[in-house]
């Protein structure tokens, strides 16, 4: 193994200058901790943004890879394999929800969702094409996708971007939503039901009961984007499960694969039946591989008990949270293990994550100044409880 200098500048040299790495190379996992190529652990709780649901080394994950590899990786979507079928049923398996489609990523999702959304009106024939979505919001980084997240930092540069996307209202907003729907070419309003980039902002249930009520009342479609939402991370399978909504179609990738690579648009019979052999595609979505290992990863978070251990470390996480003493602290938001702690400013949160990380203990910020909790969903109480105990004395030392 190389050095971590040499990896660096390898880096640096071969690789795209779109990220910002820390001086840190993470060599291997283990449960909730890695480790880096010097050797130092950390106990992590970011989870490669919502992604390890099962943490590193998780025996369900790696059996279920090593297993697969052994039979076939890859075949084209021209045939059949039975992991396909198993990873659609598990996913919406007590939903609403009939049919799905597998891709790559959340923004490869999204973007499905957007033009089945658009096909499903074509179909009908009706002119319905305008998706409106939320300000501060992240869908995804193709140029569909990040058109439809509401923050210019990310879609400016790719100007000029695709029209019909991106009308963005207030989060939370009901009027503004109330308005931008009563545009009879609008097909779909795109919403999170926690704006994750966005600074683990929960919409209220008056708002996603309004949004499904002016949706049905206008002809319109309700696409949640559940990329870091679901798969248990709220302490259901699905967050919409907490609301008690029924969205048309639902976007998920990053924890049903626990750390694979594996995406999924997911719709009633009634939108799905708009596809037709031809309509959408993806060489690598759906093939047996990623199936086998995102079906054995959800049937794990689907075991009795596991989404309440997710809800009660959620609970011990933000009541932890919550015994942090700080002027600069400003509100403690979330939904099991998604959780948010906002500070005063932008400097502040670099600074309690830079000073974390150094005390072996991986966080993240969001929406510039919260900080960012996704642990693997495999956390113990007293795990976060050390990680608290480490936060409390960072923080309260500022």
């Amino acid at each position: 193994m190389s050095d971590f200098e040499t990896i660096k500048a390898r880096d640096k040299k071969y690789f795209m200058n779109t990220y910002s790495p820390v001086d840190i190379a993470f060599d291997r996992g283990d449960g909730c901790y890695l480790t880096d190529t010097e050797g130092k652990t950390y106990l992590d709780f970011l989870a490669g943004i919502a992604v390890n649901s099962l943490g590193y080394n998780h025996p369900v994950f790696t059996e279920a890879l090593t297993a697969q590899a052994h039979k076939v990786a890859v075949v084209s979507n021209y045939f059949y394999s039975e992991p396909r079928g198993l990873m659609a049923q598990v996913l919406m398996r007590g939903t609403h929800l009939n049919k799905a489609f597998f891709c790559n990523s959340g923004a490869e999702a999204n973007e499905c969702a957007i033009k089945l959304a658009r096909k499903y009106f074509y179909a009908r024939g009706e002119h319905r094409y305008k998706i409106v979505s939320a300000l501060h919001s992240f869908h995804g980084r193709t140029l569909a996708t990040v058109t439809a997240t509401g923050q210019e930092q990310y879609n400016k540069p790719f100007s000029p971007l695709p029209a019909g996307i991106g009308e963005y209202v207030p989060y939370n907003d009901i009027a503004a939503l109330e308005k931008a729907l009563s545009d009879p070419e609008v097909a779909a309003f795109l919403i999170e039901p926690i704006q994750c980039e966005g600074g683990i902002i929960p919409a209220t249930k008056e708002y996603l009961e309004a949004a499904r009520k002016l949706t049905e009342a206008n002809g319109q479609l309700l696409i949640f984007d559940e990329v870091q939402t679901g798969a248990a991370r709220t302490g259901k399978f699905w967050a919409f499960e907490h609301y008690g909504i029924k969205p048309d179609i639902v976007t998920s990738a990053k924890g049903i694969g626990g750390g694979f690579p594996v995406a999924a648009c997911m719709a009633t019979d009634e939108v799905a039946e708009a596809w037709k052999p031809g309509d959408h595609g993806t060489t690598f979505g759906a093939n047996p591989l990623a199936c086998a290992v995102g079906y054995a990863v959800c049937t794990k978070l689907r075991e009795p008990g596991f989404m309440e251990h997710v809800a009660v470390c959620g609970k011990r996480l933000m009541d932890g949270l919550k015994t942090i003493k700080s002027p600069y602290i400003k509100d403690i938001r979330g939904l099991g293990l998604v959780v948010g702690m906002e500070m005063e400013s932008e400097a502040i949160a670099n600074k309690i994550y830079m000073t974390m990380l150094d005390r072996g203990f991986i966080l993240n910020v969001a929406g510039h100044k919260v900080m960012r909790f996704v642990p693997p969903l495999i956390i113990t109480e007293e795990q976060i409880d050390t990680m608290i105990a480490a936060l409390k004395e960072v923080v309260e030392d500022l």
